[in-house]
């Protein structure tokens, strides 16, 4: 197995797990705040359903912390609503995966960082689909809050899918200096034998050889 395709497995395999365990996580030690008809909560019908709600359990102030979310949509709270939502991002999260191993397979071993954003953004699809077909939605619990304003409730895996695709981003403008740089340096070496085709074909003949006859 090639060394890009190791990497790559690895990166994935440890993504999902932390995602997996820190949801699980989440799901079994998160306070949760319990509405007035409700005598215990069901996780994670009764959040969905606004019956329960997740209680904020700060850890940095109150800067970040933890609440407990269920979330339909996309990472960070995107496309939060539609009924088929469901199973468009679930198809999605398919194709994320496919087009993963894709680029992967089309990947040079020397593609560092390439190889780790395949691999985070492979862990993070499946992470997240894990949940849409288990649950029906995804687990969020992390929270950043910045004065009044509060960002959308994450997981490890939406963390992942950001930093993966920032990395392809780094990994496209490498490969753009790279073939630049390929490119001048052939440019010049075409230059270089257009330089000495011309020169030689602009030098003297050489002198006749004598005639020993004569």
């Amino acid at each position: 197995m090639p060394r890009r395709w190791k990497l790559f497995l690895i990166i994935a395999f440890v993504t999902l797990i932390a995602d997996q365990v820190t949801k699980y996580w989440a799901r079994e030690t998160l306070p949760v705040i319990k509405g007035p008809q409700v005598t215990e909560c069901e996780i994670p019908e009764d959040i969905v359903a606004h019956r329960c709600y997740g209680k904020e359990d700060w850890v940095l102030g109150e800067n970040a912390g933890w609440r407990l979310a269920f979330n339909p949509g996309s990472a960070f709270g995107l496309f939060n609503s539609a009924s088929g939502a469901r199973v468009f991002l679930s198809i999605v999260g398919v194709l994320a995966v496919g087009g993963m191993l894709w680029m992967l397979r089309k990947a040079r071993e020397d593609q560092r960082a390439l190889i780790w954003a395949l691999g985070l953004v492979a862990g993070g699809a499946v992470g997240n689909l894990i949940d849409r077909v288990y649950y029906g939605v995804v687990t969020d619990f992390a929270l950043l809050k910045y004065g009044t304003k509060e960002w959308p409730v994450f997981n490890v895996a939406d963390v992942a899918l950001v930093v993966g695709v920032g990395l392809m981003f780094l990994d496209i403008q490498g490969e753009s200096k790279r073939e630049k740089a390929d490119k001048a340096k052939a440019d010049k070496a075409k230059a270089e034998r257009a330089k000495l085709a011309a020169a030689k074909k602009a030098a003297p003949a050489p002198d006749p050889a004598p005639d020993d006859a004569a």
